[in-house]
């Protein structure tokens, strides 16, 4: 269903995400060729707003800081998760796992290797500002636009 508080948090999710990526880049040494990333975080970004923080809005503002939260770490778990797979399954076509079970441990393993880099005080700060917004105006939205 349609809400503006479903478009308000899909789109600053978005935004968190776009911001995100553009401070991520900087933390992983190395990585020149970063391709579709910024898009594809923005994307992730839009969907945990409009899936997870937006049919959750106009329950209050302890609430809507709570969802967004809970929309943020989502967003970081599915890009991660996202980038792991991609990654894992590049060295399974390589041959780099004896198995099926090996590879989906391969699987949290990437997705450890990718997280360390973002255990930054500023990154951190960037989600969670980014968080409190989004319930913020996701709040305030379903409670003026019904």
């Amino acid at each position: 269903m349609f809400t503006a508080a479903r478009l308000i948090a899909a789109l600053c999710m978005a935004g968190v995400g776009y911001v995100a990526s553009d401070y991520a880049k900087g933390l992983y040494d190395g990585v020149k060729n970063v391709g579709l990333f910024t898009f594809i975080n923005t994307a992730i970004g839009f969907l945990c707003g409009w899936i997870i923080v937006g049919p959750r809005a106009g329950r209050g503002m302890s609430a809507a800081i709570s969802n967004g939260l809970t929309g943020t770490v989502a967003l970081v778990f599915w890009c991660l998760m996202l980038y792991s797979l991609k990654q894992t399954w590049e060295l399974a076509l390589r041959r780099r796992y004896d198995g099926p079970l090996e590879a989906v441990g391969g699987v949290f393993e990437n997705a450890l290797d990718y997280g360390e880099p973002l255990l930054n005080t500023g990154f951190f700060m960037l989600l969670i500002i980014g968080a409190v917004v989004t319930g913020v105006l996701s709040e305030i939205a379903a409670r003026h636009w019904r």
